[in-house]
C-alpha cells in the first residue's frame, strides 16, 4: 500500500467540511501536486479513503485520476491500458458510523463502501443501488487486516490511500503502509480544536516512532514533493 497527502509547513493534511475542498485549500490548487495526485491514482486498483475524507472534499469530488487533473486524461487512460487496468480504480470508503451523504457524487456514481454490522443495514437502504455496502467488522474503528484482506480478495493488490488521518494512522500502527508520497505546500494553516488535523490523528507511537527513510525529494516553485520508505513495513 502506498498513501499520498499534501501537508502545510505546520504539518496538517485535512481541515473538516467546509465550503471548498481540504486538499486544494492546504495546496493552494498547486498544479504540479494535482498531476502527482492523478498519476498515484492512475496506478492504483483501488483509492481507500475514509468518511471523513468524502465529507472534507466536498459534495463534487471524485477519486479518479481524471478528476484531479484532467489536462493528462488521455495520458493516465493510456497507462492504465498499458498496466492492464481497464477503467477506474476502485474507490473504498470506510465509514464505521454510516456518517455519508446518499447524494454525494462519489457514491452516486459507485463506490464501495466498508462499514461495521450494526451499520450495513441502515446504509443500503440509503446509499445509491451502484454503491455496494459490505460489513466487514463489528468493531469501530474496523480493523485494518479485515479491510486489506477483503481487497486483496477482491483482486486489488496495488492500494493508494489518501487519508484521512485517522485511518491514516491506524494503516501506519499496523505496518500496512509501504511508501508515502507526501507533498509539503508553503502555507501554514494553524491549528484549533477539531478543525484541522495533522499527518497521523488519534494514534500515538510514543517511544517508539515509526521511521522512514526519505527514496526522493523534487521542488516545483516553493513546493516540496517527499517520497518515503516506511521501513517496518518494507
Amino acid at each position: 500500500m502506498y498513501a499520498n497527502f499534501v501537508s502545510s509547513i505546520d504539518g496538517i493534511v485535512a481541515l473538516e467540511a467546509g465550503t471548498a475542498p481540504s486538499g486544494g485549500i492546504i495546496s493552494g490548487r498547486n498544479e504540479a501536486d494535482r498531476f502527482v495526485m492523478g498519476l498515484l491514482r492512475a496506478f492504483a486498483d483501488a483509492v481507500l479513503v475514509g468518511a471523513g475524507t468524502v465529507r472534507a472534499e466536498g459534495p463534487r469530488a471524485l477519486w479518479t485520476p481524471e478528476f484531479i487533473f484532467p489536462a493528462a486524461t488521455d495520458g493516465f487512460r493510456a497507462l492504465r491500458h498499458s498496466l492492464k487496468r481497464e477503467g477506474e480504480p476502485r474507490l473504498v470508503i470506510v465509514s464505521a458510523r454510516g456518517e455519508l451523504d446518499p447524494g454525494h457524487r462519489a457514491l452516486q456514481v459507485g463506490a464501495l463502501v466498508l462499514t461495521t454490522t450494526s451499520s450495513a443495514a441502515r446504509l443500503r437502504s440509503v446509499l445509491p443501488s451502484v454503491t455496494e455496502v459490505r460489513a466487514v467488522s463489528d468493531t469501530d474503528p474496523i480493523d485494518v487486516h479485515e479491510i486489506l484482506q477483503l481487497l486483496k480478495a477482491d483482486g486489488h493488490h496495488r492500494i493508494l490511500t489518501e487519508g484521512g488521518p485517522r485511518l491514516f494512522g491506524q494503516m501506519v500502527a499496523n505496518d500496512q503502509v509501504d511508501e508515502l508520497f507526501l507533498t509539503v505546500s508553503p502555507v501554514v494553516v494553524g491549528q484549533k480544536g477539531e478543525r484541522s488535523f495533522g499527518l497521523v490523528h488519534g494514534v500515538d507511537f510514543g517511544r517508539t516512532p515509526k521511521n522512514g527513510r526519505l527514496l526522493s525529494a523534487r521542488r516545483h516553485g516553493s513546493h516540496l514533493f517527499l517520497r518515503y520508505r516506511l521501513e517496518a513495513a518494507a
